[in-house]
C-alpha cells in the first residue's frame, strides 16, 4: 500500500488556551515501529483528559473547575493525569476508530485491513498490572487528532459492528473510564446507582454500564437533557443539583455513588449514600476541592475509591458489549479534524449530550 509521507494533524504545541492547537498540512507520518500497527483514522472522540492536560488542569496549583482555557499558574512538575510532564508538541485524541494499513516487525501482516478500536492504557508487557509502569494514549504518546496514528498492536482491538466510525469513536475512554469505576466499586444487581453529570461521555456510559449490571440508576441532569438521559436508560432523571437531594430521591436509597463532578455540590452526594455506601470518582469537572466531614465517612461505613487505570481487561470487555449491543453510541455532533476547535469549545461549554467525535 502506497501511504504518503506526510499527513494533517492537531498539534497541541504547550499547555494554554485553545490556540495551541495548531493545524499542520504536512506533519511527518509516523512508522509503527516493532510490535507496533499503523492506523487511518477513520475518526476520534473528545475527552475531558485533552482539555485537561492541555489546559493544565492536573496541576496541584490549579483548584478551579475545569474550563477549558489557560491557567495563570501551572506546576511544570505535575501537569498531567500521571504527574509527569507531558512532552510538546503533542497529538492530543485517545478515542480512535480506524482501519489498520501498516504494521511494524513482530505483527502478523494479516492484520493490516482490520477495523480496530483503541485501549488507551499503555502497559508494560512484562508487567501489565503494575499501575506505576502505565501510560496513555495521547498522553504519553501521539493519539488521534491526525490522519494516522500508531500504537502497540495489542493495543488495536478488532472490532465487528455495523455501528460508523464516529459512533464508535464514542467509547474507548469515556466506557472504559464508566467501567473501570463500576468494577472497583463492585456496582451489581442489588445496588441503586446514583451518576451526576449524566448528560456527559462519561456520564452517559455509566447509566448504560451500571444498567447492563442490574443496577437501579439515578441520574443528575439538567432538565433539557432529561429526555435524551432517560432514553439510555435511567430509571430515574432528577435536576443537575436538587436543592434537597434526600427529598428528591424519595424513597429510593443510594448504594452507590460513581462521579466524575465533584465540585461545591459534592457533599450533598456523600449525605445520601447508604450504611455500607460506596463512592467512586474518576473526575472533577466543576471543581477538585471538596468538603468532607469525616463523620459522614466512617460512622456510615462508607467506601470511596479512586478510578484512573483499569484493569487490562475492561476494554475487551466493552467489545464485546458492542458487538452484542448490550450497550449503545451516544454521538451527540461530528467536527472535522480541522474544526477541532470548535468541537472543543463546544464540548467544553457541556450543552450536549453524549460525545463529540471529530473526523480526518
Amino acid at each position: 500500500m502506497n501511504l504518503p509521507n506526510k499527513m494533517r494533524a492537531m498539534v497541541t504545541m504547550g499547555h494554554g488556551d485553545l490556540d495551541q492547537i495548531v493545524l499542520h498540512h504536512d506533519w511527518p507520518r509516523p512508522e509503527p515501529a516493532a510490535g507496533e500497527v499503523l492506523i487511518r483514522v477513520g475518526a476520534c472522540g473528545l475527552n475531558n483528559t485533552d482539555v485537561n492536560t492541555r489546559s493544565g488542569w492536573y496541576s496541584k496549583a490549579v483548584s478551579e473547575p475545569t474550563t477549558g482555557g489557560a491557567f495563570a499558574k501551572v506546576d511544570a512538575e505535575d501537569p498531567t493525569w500521571g504527574g509527569v510532564p507531558i512532552q510538546f508538541p503533542r497529538i492530543q485524541g485517545a478515542d480512535v476508530c480506524g482501519r489498520i494499513v501498516a504494521v511494524g516487525e513482530g505483527v502478523d501482516a494479516a492484520r493490516i485491513g482490520e477495523r480496530v478500536i483503541t485501549d488507551n492504557w499503555l502497559r508494560d508487557p512484562e508487567d501489565p498490572a503494575n499501575m506505576d509502569k502505565t501510560g496513555y494514549f495521547g498522553s504519553e504518546r501521539d493519539g488521534g487528532f491526525a490522519e494516522y496514528t500508531t500504537i502497540p498492536a495489542t493495543n488495536a482491538i478488532a472490532i465487528r459492528s455495523d455501528y460508523s466510525d464516529a459512533e464508535l469513536a464514542t467509547f474507548s475512554c469515556s466506557y472504559s473510564t464508566a467501567e473501570g469505576m463500576l468494577t472497583r466499586a463492585d456496582v451489581g444487581s442489588s445496588d441503586t446507582a446514583l451518576v451526576p453529570g449524566a448528560s456527559g461521555g462519561v456520564g452517559g456510559a455509566l447509566v448504560q454500564l451500571a444498567k447492563r449490571r442490574g443496577a437501579r440508576v439515578i441520574a443528575l441532569a439538567s432538565e433539557a437533557k432529561h429526555e435524551e438521559v432517560a432514553a439510555l436508560g435511567a430509571d430515574l432523571v432528577l435536576p443537575r443539583a436538587p436543592d434537597n437531594l434526600r427529598n428528591a430521591l424519595g424513597t429510593n436509597k443510594v448504594t452507590v455513588v460513581a462521579d466524575v463532578v465533584g465540585g461545591p455540590y459534592w457533599p450533598n452526594l456523600i449525605d445520601v449514600l447508604e450504611r455500607g455506601g460506596r463512592y467512586t470518582c474518576s473526575g472533577a469537572i466543576a471543581g477538585p476541592i471538596v468538603s468532607l466531614d469525616l463523620r459522614t465517612f466512617y460512622l456510615r461505613d462508607l467506601t470511596f475509591t479512586g478510578s484512573t487505570v483499569i484493569p487490562p481487561e475492561v476494554t475487551g470487555n466493552l467489545v464485546r458489549y458492542i458487538e452484542s449491543r448490550a450497550i449503545r453510541p451516544a454521538l451527540a455532533a461530528t467536527y472535522p479534524l480541522d474544526q477541532l476547535h470548535e468541537a472543543q469549545a463546544a464540548f467544553i461549554r457541556k450543552e450536549h449530550t453524549g460525545n463529540i467525535v471529530v473526523t480526518p
